[in-house]
């Protein structure tokens, strides 16, 4: 038996589990139906199968499948591959553009970062080599801009491991995660150190002295005695009154109680 003989006969079979399916909703039938054409849709996820996990992929395209079978009329004369297959690429672009993405863009945007990423396969099979941002724009007549916005999104669709290592040339086994800044304790004493200059503007040039000899030089109160040639007793009682003063200054509302 020749080959389109073969084909023919193969198509009057599919179309008699078609009738099967749709006119007695035998399931056998559509069982069947969906063995048959699984290839078709395991190509179809295998040509995307870089992008996102081919096991993920193979799933929807299955998914499709099926949609695809439900919606058949036979009658129509067409093949059924003519629905099967800008449906499951349907399904796939969609699953793309709605579940492939880890943080959430607009659908304008990501449809321009499909456009952008296709552009870079495309330029790259023919160029030999990793397109700029301008022969993007060149090639899509887009302003660079927003080939630009189209790449940032694009680093959207994967999440990067905070351990995953870095390949950046410099230091072997770091990670992303030593590259992260860490909260800085000295931030919290920023509004402290505000509140006391402006408090010590109601002091005395003398108890500003004191107390930058005390709390900045370190000094004891004897050597700053000797400084400012007074007793110890009386530096005490200049520190004293300096840091009460202070406390009524930089805390009104507690009236400068301890």
């Amino acid at each position: 038996m020749s080959a389109s003989k073969v084909s023919q006969l193969t198509h009057v079979e599919s179309d008699v589990l078609f009738l099967r399916w749709q006119q007695g909703r035998d399931v056998g039938a559509r069982d069947e139906l969906f063995g048959r054409y699984e290839p078709l849709a395991r190509k179809l996820a295998r040509r995307y199968g870089g992008r996102e996990p081919f096991e993920d992929l193979l799933q929807v395209a299955r998914l499709a499948l099926l949609k695809a079978i439900d919606r058949f009329d036979p009658d129509r004369g067409t093949a059924f591959s003519s629905l099967a297959v800008p449906t499951i690429l349907g399904e796939i672009k969609r699953y793309f553009r709605d579940a492939g993405w880890f943080v959430h863009v607009p659908r304008g945007m990501q449809e321009l970062a499909a456009r952008v990423q296709e552009a870079q396969r495309r330029l790259s099979v023919t160029s030999g080599g990793a397109p700029t941002a301008h022969d993007l724009a060149a090639y899509l007549e887009l302003p660079i801009e927003d080939v630009l916005d189209g790449l940032y999104a694009a680093q959207a669709h994967h999440a990067s491991s905070i351990d995953a290592p870095l390949d950046d040339g410099n230091e072997e086994g770091a990670t992303l995660l030593e590259t992260f800044g860490a909260e800085d304790e000295r931030f919290e004493h920023v509004e402290d150190a505000v509140t006391i200059a402006d408090s010590l503007q109601g002091l005395t040039n003398l108890e500003r002295r004191v107390l930058s000899m005390y709390f900045l030089e370190e000094l004891t109160q004897a050597q700053i005695g000797q400084r400012i040639d007074v007793s110890q007793m009386q530096v005490s009682r200049i520190l004293r009154r300096a840091t009460d003063r202070l406390r009524e200054l930089a805390m009104p509302e507690l009236g400068g109680s301890r």
